[in-house]
């Protein structure tokens, strides 16, 4: 039997891309994509406009569909969340606590819920940052995530609900604008110089934070949601990491290939956010338990946004 897979926040960064991945390995009429939003245009009929607060008409879409597998994304990022605390935290743990609700239940066999490294804090060593490290988060957006964690490993241990994670670092994807994350500005950045030729960037120049391009991102979280169970050690949510980079560095990757390209600073409240982040990740235990290994450096990851971008902005 098919499985059949629902995605929530499907036109948000990750979703956007990781519904068009799952649609090509599992089938279009096997994935359907659900955000709070009404679609730009109506082409998708597998498309259902759905706020996740509704634990009533989640419940009736599991049923309706026959859906086996959860992929939940909805959430309220990081610089969005602190201007919006309780909001952001009831979005961000009520939604997760329906569908692990669900899974326990047997409604639905496996959900996918992402979490971030918005859990570190500054108490957190600053490189290479462990596993189990320590982690006292600062915002509303990384507490909510850190319970988020134990809530979901919390069901695996009580209930058996087999339920996946992974502690993103910032993403960076041409598909998409900027959605309110302090990472964003990866993704900004490439965007304001094919379009202006500058960037004034909303943190300071030495700033160090993870970072993955999106294809790895899509791929890792497919391949720990095919990963054999037995071999899975991590039920909160798994360390992952790709690349390290500071606005700088980016810059000069740029000018790489626009030699007029120019970049300011102007760091703004997000630098303090930035600040309680780690540097750079260890992933050992993602490795070790299902294979994980990144693709794209900068400088192949900068060479494929301007590539894409400058097809979509007709430059």
């Amino acid at each position: 039997m098919a499985e059949k897979i629902l995605v929530t926040g499907a036109l948000g960064q990750i979703g956007s891309e990781l519904t068009l991945a799952l649609r090509e390995i599992y089938g279009v009429e096997n994935v359907l994509s659900t955000d709070i939003q009404d679609q730009e245009n109506q082409s998708d009929p597998y498309y259902e406009k759905l706020d996740v607060m509704d634990a009533g008409k989640i419940a009736e879409i599991v049923e309706q569909h026959k859906i086996t597998i959860v992929y939940h994304l909805a959430a309220m990022l990081s610089a969005t969340a602190e201007k919006y605390p309780k909001k952001g935290w009831d979005l961000n743990m009520d939604s997760l606590l329906t569908f692990l609700e669900l899974a326990k239940e047997k409604k639905i066999k496996q959900l996918y819920w992402p979490s971030s490294i918005a859990i570190f804090g500054p108490d957190t060593p600053k490189n290479n940052t462990g596993q189990n490290a320590l982690a006292i988060p600062t915002t509303v957006y990384g507490i909510s995530k850190r319970a988020g964690e134990f809530w979901c490993n919390y069901y695996y241990e009580k209930f058996g609900v087999d339920v996946r994670s992974i502690r993103y670092p910032g993403l960076i994807s041409w598909k998409t604008r900027p959605g309110g994350g302090t990472t964003d500005y990866a993704v900004d950045i490439y965007y304001q110089a094919l379009e202006e030729g500058k960037y004034e960037c909303f943190l300071s120049e030495n700033t160090a934070l993870p970072m993955m391009y999106m294809d790895d991102a899509i791929r890792a979280t497919i391949e720990l949601m095919q990963a054999d169970a037995d071999k899975l050690t991590v039920r909160t949510s798994y360390n992952l990491h790709a690349l390290s980079f500071t606005p700088k560095e980016i810059a000069e990757d740029i000018q790489k290939h626009i030699l007029d390209f120019e970049i300011s600073y102007k760091p703004d409240f997000r630098q303090e956010i930035a600040d309680s982040w780690p540097g750079s990740i260890d992933d050992s235990v993602a490795q070790k338990d299902w294979n994980w290994k990144p693709e794209f450096d900068l400088s192949a990851m900068t060479e494929a946004m301007l590539g894409n971008l400058k097809e979509k902005l007709g430059k």
